[in-house]
């Protein structure tokens, strides 16, 4: 499932990476690889706060989308 359904506050595993070359590349780059742990940390209208690798990464609701869990 797509990480905009996830839980604000609970840990979950990055298990797939979906989109074009360029868009799974950006993702990996900002540490959205397949076994990540992510934490939603907010969310507003689809647009996420994400805690992926020591950092938070705001991802716009497409983005969010190819981001499976």
């Amino acid at each position: 499932m797509p990480i905009i359904y996830a839980n604000q506050g609970e840990e979950n595993i990055v298990r797939k990476i979906g989109g074009s070359p360029e868009v799974k590349r950006h993702l990996e780059d900002l540490g959205f690889t397949p076994g990540a742990v992510v934490t939603v940390v907010s969310s507003l209208g689809g647009n996420l706060i994400v805690r992926v690798k020591e950092s938070r990464i705001a991802l716009d609701k497409e983005l969010a989308g190819k981001v499976m869990i």
